[in-house]
């Protein structure tokens, strides 16, 4: 018997989450599936946390354990010759038998991306919501720093959650922003600067993508912190409003549950292994 990791980076945009359900087309179902169909197991996969419908990773961790005799180096390429195209198995280790992908996990980091340009990305649609006008970038941050730390969540999850404390503490949090090409009208529809200035003093366009790295977090968390921080960004609400939303402890105090597509799971820390981390910045 060995206890097998799997890293996966899935597009979840016609799935209902990552985590099994009575419904199946899931991606835990894919998987399960494929695993099936190369060893003739029925295994159940532990991941690392649940991803919503509609929600994607770029470094989702599974662990099962099986008794194939299948080579370790030899799991990645024959599982993804049995899985749909929008699920890849990045890599495969053969981890410690007491190893559990969720609760051996120190920490997780999400990724919500706003592209704040005037013209959606065709080819980046699915990864990102698109949002045309600017957004003050410094604003957000500034309320950002806000929710740093040990807090009760509640005013930032669903009413749906189930969990019996809603405390949970983001380690770290910051924006990145890659900025649109300073360029006119007419040579790039999706940017005038000038144009911009006049209309959005102190804002800008770009492609935003916040970062949030906790030890843990609840339904919809970081969808409604993004969904906050826009309304911070559009200049509704100031940065300092973030501080009494949070110590409100109440959802109806918060901005609403931004869109599933433009949330990923970023990656997955474990003590004394290499998995769940990655060096580039793109799936």
């Amino acid at each position: 018997m060995r206890n097998i990791a799997l890293i996966v980076s899935y597009d979840g945009t016609d799935y209902y989450g990552f985590q099994s359900q009575p419904g199946g087309n899931t991606v835990q179902d894919k998987l399960e599936e494929a695993i099936y169909k190369l060893s003739g197991e029925e295994i159940r996969l532990n991941g690392s946390g649940r991803t919503d419908a509609g929600v994607h990773a770029r470094c989702q961790v599974a662990s099962f354990t099986t008794n194939s005799t299948i080579p370790t180096e030899r799991w990645a390429i024959a599982l993804n010759t049995r899985l749909p195209q929008d699920i890849v198995v990045q890599s495969v280790y053969q981890v410690p038998d007491e190893f559990h992908a969720r609760h051996h996990a120190l920490n997780k980091t999400y990724r919500y991306t706003i592209n704040c340009n005037r013209v959606r990305d065709l080819f980046r649609r699915r990864y990102e919501v698109h949002h045309p006008t600017p957004l003050d970038v410094e604003a957000m941050r500034a309320g950002l720093k806000h929710l740093i730390g040990e807090h009760d969540f509640s005013s930032f999850t669903s009413p749906l959650s189930t969990k019996p404390s809603h405390v949970r503490t983001i380690l770290e949090s910051w924006i990145e922003l890659e900025e649109a090409e300073a360029d006119n009208l007419q040579t790039n529809p999706a940017y005038d600067r000038a144009w911009d200035e006049r209309h959005y003093p102190g804002k800008q366009r770009g492609v935003l993508h916040l970062y949030v790295k906790g030890s843990g977090f609840l339904y919809n968390m970081v969808r409604i912190i993004a969904g906050t921080l826009l309304q911070v960004g559009e200049g509704k609400i100031a940065p300092e409003e973030m501080a009494r939303i949070l110590a409100a402890r109440d959802r109806a105090k918060a901005g609403p549950t931004a869109m599933p597509n433009g949330l990923s799971l970023w990656e997955v820390v474990y003590e004394d292994l290499p998995i769940g981390r990655r060096k580039t910045n793109d799936f």
